[in-house]
């Protein structure tokens, strides 16, 4: 497999890509508009807000606009007794309201919950995480061979202090003593000036700060498995030389400064990835597809056959559309960084042994992910269960916002349903007014539900309410929103609601065949109707019309001369 990362710096944010086999497997992005929110890795000097025995779970101060969340475990280093393993403490006893504490953030605010942090410390370094707090080894577990994580082990027990723990990460395969120890007094030494910072800092505060996305793509990413890392900036460029130098020269020669005309992103099509990422179906390459929904709760992923019919049986290609989903599925809970629950519907199989193959095409996949994901098992009714670590956003969270109209629910009111809240409004309205008439203004396509096929509805109104209505469609009003703009004598509210007059002269746009008279066109000056004579020649051609006739929800013109486009 060829991968690659694409580092990328504009005026307004830095990104970083991850590909495999030329797709795009992983993004991240970092906003200045965002460098203040409480990133994974920051460290904070808080005040414990509150405490919340039933949860076992307390609220901490660190700064920002919410609170964050520190649950029972990960407040038991600040235990101040000795831990009993036939007993955990109650959070009450680990720490008390108004106690300062230094926290870690492990998984960013989402939605409308804080952030969650943790007072186990950890600072990550290329080849190992120091862990000041849990005086232990570890060792990753895609170190496989034995012999080398018992190297790499006894390697860490020399280097670290006894009070102090670490976790060997799989870039330490091979390494010698002199490296890892490297890492191990840098990641020491910062620890210590965290101790002093805080030592002097206001509560609450920022002490400490995780590297930005570069350092953390050479640190974190680019392993030896990486064939390039490419950067767009000469700057940045130039940061990441003088890391590797230091972290591992090695790579140097696999680090390259984009020179290319085209911008980096659009050279490799990341742009159009994300596009697609950003919506709910997602074709294979067979022909079926995937539908992807995500709620607060979990996150929904359906297989269909879509327009692959095989070659075989039908047996076979549903196993032929599963195997091919539980790969791209995979590659798209990384890319969308999706966490927390999955369910996954693949086609139904009769075929146990289909079933289990399935179920190990996606573990195999899931391996390739860094973000720690469990393929549960199949229920009752054949659906698959896993679960992703939720660390921060998701690419659709980060990208998008939700809809002011719809409130993220994704649909908006229809036009019958908004002509209905009109007419109701302007009956209310109408009780306690005396006017001759009324200016109703709107989206166009509710304009035409309230007049109605050939005026209907407006006759019905203004029959039943005794009074003139004018409705004027407006194309910059969204399709909930009006207003009644104007009530008074027929006169006022007319010379506000025809925005045409008898004889004036002025250019359109025919925008298309009148509908029961092909010969002329329509047009639309201001929402208001135009019933061009003999327009349907010039249908897509802006020409200069005179109005011929003007009534209150549509008026008449002829051509004069068709305008140069």
């Amino acid at each position: 497999m060829r991968k690659q990362i694409l580092v990328s710096q504009d005026r307004r944010e830095l990104r970083a890509a991850i590909l495999e086999d030329g797709r795009t497997v992983e993004y991240y992005t970092e906003r200045q508009a965002t460098s203040a929110l409480p990133h994974v890795g920051n460290i904070y000097k808080g005040r414990v807000a509150n405490i919340l025995p039933g949860m076992q779970a307390a609220f901490v101060d660190i700064g920002v606009e919410k609170n964050a969340f520190l649950y029972l475990d990960d407040a038991l280093p600040l235990y101040p007794g000795t831990l009993s393993p036939d007993r955990k403490p109650q959070i009450s006893e680990v720490i008390k309201e108004g106690q300062e504490v230094l926290v870690q953030v492990t998984k960013e605010p989402v939605g409308t919950k804080g952030a969650r942090v943790t007072a186990n410390i950890s600072l990550p370094g290329r080849h190992i995480v120091l862990m000041p707090k849990s005086p232990y080894v570890g060792v990753s577990r895609r170190i496989e061979q034995e012999s080398e994580r018992e190297r790499i082990r006894q390697m860490a027990e020399r280097v670290r202090a006894p009070e102090v723990g670490m976790i060997v990460r799989t870039a330490a395969t091979g390494v010698t003593d002199q490296l890892l120890e490297q890492d191990y007094h840098f990641l020491n030494g910062t620890w210590q000036r965290i101790l002093r910072q805080a030592k002097g800092a206001k509560v609450p505060e920022l002490v400490y700060r995780d590297l930005d996305l570069l350092s953390r793509s050479v640190r974190d990413f680019f392993t030896e498995d990486v064939e390039e890392f490419w950067i767009d900036d000469f700057d940045l460029f130039e940061s990441a030389r003088d890391l590797l130098r230091h972290a591992s020269p090695k790579l140097l020669e696999r680090l390259h400064l984009y020179k290319g005309r085209e911008n980096l992103f659009a050279a490799h099509r990341i742009d159009q990835e994300l596009e697609k990422a950003l919506k709910r179906k997602v074709w294979l390459r067979s022909g079926g597809y995937l539908v992807i929904d995500q709620t607060e709760a979990l996150t929904v992923i359906d297989v269909n056959t879509g327009k692959f019919v095989g070659t075989s049986s039908l047996e076979e290609t549903v196993f032929k559309t599963n195997v091919e989903a539980a790969r791209e599925l995979s590659r798209q809970l990384r890319l969308r960084d999706i966490g927390g629950i999955i369910i996954i519907d693949f086609i139904d199989m009769r075929d146990p042994a289909h079933k289990e193959k399935i179920r190990e095409e996606l573990e195999k996949a899931i391996r390739r992910d860094r973000t720690r994901a469990h393929v549960l098992g199949m229920t009752q009714l054949g659906l698959i269960e896993m679960t992703r670590k939720k660390v921060r956003q998701s690419l659709d969270e980060v990208l998008h916002r939700h809809c002011p109209y719809c409130e993220g629910k994704g649909k908006v009111l229809s036009e019958e349903t908004t002509a209905g809240r009109i007419e109701r409004e302007l009956a209310d309205y109408l009780r306690s007014k005396d006017h001759e008439a009324v200016l109703v203004e709107c989206h166009p396509a509710v304009a035409a539900n309230l007049i109605g096929p050939s005026g209907q509805n407006l006759r019905r109104m203004e029959e039943e309410w005794g009074l003139k209505v004018f409705i004027k469609g407006r194309d910059s009003l969204h399709l909930a929103e009006h207003r009644i703009s104007w009530a008074g004598t027929v006169e006022e509210v007319e010379l506000r609601a025809l925005p045409v007059q008898l004889g004036q002269v002025l250019p359109v746009r025919i925008d298309e065949i009148h509908a029961h008279n092909p010969r002329d066109g329509i047009a639309r000056v201001e929402g208001y109707v135009l019933d061009i004579q003999h327009g349907g020649l010039h249908v897509g051609q802006e020409v200069s019309v005179k109005i011929t006739q003007v009534n209150r929800t549509f008026g008449r013109a002829v051509v004069l001369e068709t305008s140069p486009m």
